[in-house]
């Protein structure tokens, strides 16, 4: 049984356009013409996909074929690969062709202007046409140089030099710009490049840029530079893999970078949601507190002050007097003390001198210990002199040390009690004999009059006697400690919600760095740079570190820099930057600045370190925070193979 394909390959339009024919059977049949030997031929080559045998029509002069749907689907598919090898192989043969054709110095980019084989025309000067044979004579026909692309002879054209006038005009002139980018090495193996158009045929062999030593093609001075490039090629191939897998590593890193970035910038944000929350619950008590302590100094201004026991004005005095004498009595035993540890200190300077004097010798003539010994026997005289003179003294400070008693000193207990009822004792036993409602009445009508009295002036405020109650001065302590916890937390929220509206660079990624450093040894000075902090020199010699200056900003830089085989280098582009400004004064000169400049490594680390001016220094850093999320290379090209 044969099964009827279904497949775009075997569809009706496909079958119909290539000949073959459906019959009842569902046996798929061509006829070809006695004289498509070609065809035939590969028609036949699949006989050992059991084709029917072809028959012969002598009248049409035709062969007739016939195959099975399967087979058939086989067939057709080998032919069209079959096909497409064709057209690459012609499509090669073209590309062959092309490049055979090529001048020596045009790259595949510029080869459009050179197909001609009839003349060539200027590229930047259309107007100016040569001869093919001007091409490469080494002698500049073109305003652009574009005649000369594998010799050195259009060198001195810059877009520096004046306007020239134009070769075949009276009045044209042009600007000197070389149209082409230099000397075209194809360095098979490796990667094609330019070559600056001064080095061609110079009799140096320059295989950094031309591995193929295709610029000394005019054996200058006998030099001939052997094609390095499958060496060269295949160590830069070794060195970029490493460079490669140095990329992904910082890629990886970088990534973690901005997970830790992210989670600390969460940890911040919730942070402040706790603080408001707790800022909320704070004020509340501080509220509560406050009008505790605001009732209780109220009340405190309307008690009425007594004395312990009789309440004269004479008694209050005599027991305020008492305790300013107890005072006074314990700072003068403290001043005695320190004179008497002050006694003990000269008298022990006294001996040393004593001693030295005793001690010296006399035939040493040394002008300073003279005069030293001189002053002391002055000093020593002096002091006999007026031994004995401050006994009297001591004796009356002795005296007044000693505590007040019957005996000696003030009597307080005659002043501090009285026979005589006070007018105040008087009035609280006044209220005894009124019904408890009625008196509690009257005790708060007397303690609002007495607060009205005192808040306009009137009568003294109890508050700043100093002698305010415990109750009061713990209320007042407790709301002050909680409107200090207020005032603490609001500041912290201030500077928590300050640094979320902070800069920290492309997805906040140095908000994980922020505090870590690296350094640099460099010679005599070791170099430190922390992130988003500051930069600082320190000495190896002892003399203390200088500020190089403080984070204030990011910045970006254009830079052209050399990037070295093992990866490090700025390269050409646009960079991250990070200003330090206001470090350490320089003397005679402004404060120090360093600007550092970013680019893509596998780990944070300090390159290089210049004074590019006087204090102003520039810190080359690699570190993974600022690679690309697909880092590419400039130099990074299709290897011409």
């Amino acid at each position: 049984m044969i099964i009827p394909v279904k497949d775009e390959v075997l569809s009706s339009t496909v079958l119909a356009g290539r000949g073959w024919r459906q019959d009842e059977e569902r046996v798929y049949h061509i006829i070809l013409p006695g004289g498509s030997a070609g065809l035939r031929q590969r028609v036949c080559i699949f006989g050992n996909l059991r084709l029917h045998n072809p028959n012969f029509n002598k009248v049409a002069s035709s062969f007739n074929f016939k195959i099975k749907p399967s087979l058939l689907k086989i067939y057709l598919t080998t032919m069209r690969q079959l096909e497409a090898l064709v057209l690459l192989s012609t499509l090669s043969t073209s590309i062959i062709a092309a490049e055979s054709t090529r001048p020596r110095g045009v790259s595949p980019e510029f080869a459009k202007f050179y197909k001609s084989v009839d003349s060539f025309t200027c590229i930047s000067h259309p107007s100016i046409q040569l001869s093919i044979s001007q091409i490469n004579d080494d002698y500049c026909d073109c305003p652009d140089g574009s005649d000369e692309p594998g010799t050195s002879a259009c060198t001195y054209l810059s877009d520096l030099s004046p306007p020239q006038p134009v070769p075949g005009t009276i009045s044209g002139t042009s600007n000197t710009t070389l149209a082409l980018p230099g000397f075209y090495c194809k360095n098979k193996g490796h990667l094609p490049s330019y070559l600056p158009f001064t080095y061609v045929n110079d009799g140096v062999c320059d295989h950094e840029l031309c591995c193929d030593g295709s610029d000394e093609w005019g054996g200058v001075g006998g030099v001939k530079c052997e094609d390095k490039c499958k060496e060269i090629g295949k160590e830069w191939r070794r060195l970029d893999e490493i460079r490669a897998k140095a990329a992904a590593n910082a890629s990886r890193k970088k990534a973690e970078l901005v997970k830790e970035a992210q989670r600390l910038r969460a940890s911040v944000e919730m942070g402040i949601t706790s603080l408001e929350a707790e800022i909320k619950e704070k004020e509340v008590q501080a509220a509560e507190l406050k009008k505790k302590y605001e009732e209780l100094e109220r009340r405190e201004r309307g008690r009425v002050v007594t004395s312990k026991g009789k309440g004269s004005k004479v008694t209050i005095l005599a027991g305020l007097a008492k305790i300013r004498v107890e005072e006074l009595r314990e700072a003068l035993i403290g001043v005695v003390a320190q004179r008497d540890g002050l006694k003990e200190k000269v008298q022990e300077l006294e001996t040393i001198l004593a001693t030295f004097k005793e001690e010296r010798n006399p035939n040493f003539n040394d002008e300073g210990v003279k005069r030293a010994v001189k002053a002391w026997e002055d000093y020593a005289a002096r002091k006999d002199a007026t031994a004995g003179e401050n006994d009297a003294e001591e004796r009356d400070l002795e005296s007044i040390s000693q505590p007040d008693s019957e005996g000696g000193g003030i009597n307080w207990a005659e002043w501090e009690t009285e026979e005589e009822e006070s007018d105040v004792e008087a009035l609280y036993k006044f209220e005894e004999y009124l019904p408890a409602p009625l008196r509690g009445w009257i005790h708060q009508k007397l303690s609002d009059l007495r607060v009205l009295l005192v808040e306009n002036g009137i009568l003294a405020d109890n508050a700043n006697s100093g002698a305010e109650s415990k109750a009061v001065s713990d209320a007042r302590g407790a709301y002050q400690s909680a409107n200090d916890d207020v005032g603490a937390k609001q500041g912290k929220l201030g500077e928590q919600k300050s640094d979320l509206e902070k800069d920290y660079g492309v997805d906040d990624i140095f908000r994980a760095l922020k505090g870590t450093c690296i350094s640099k040894d460099s010679g005599e000075y070791e170099y430190e740079l922390c992130w988003l902090d500051k930069t600082t020199q320190k000495s190896k010699k002892g003399s203390g570190h200088t500020g190089m200056g403080n984070f204030v900003r990011f910045d970006k830089l254009e830079v052209d820099e050399e990037i070295s085989a093992d990866g490090k280098g700025l390269g050409k582009g646009e960079r991250t930057t990070l200003m330090y400004e206001n470090g350490q004064h320089c003397w005679n000169g402004p404060n120090r600045q360093t600007t550092v400049v970013l680019a893509c490594a596998e780990t944070d680390e300090i390159w290089k370190v210049v004074e590019q001016e006087k204090c102003m220094y520039r810190m080359d850093v690699g570190t993974p925070a600022v690679c690309e999320r697909s880092e590419t290379r400039e130099s990074k090209g299709k290897d011409e193979l």
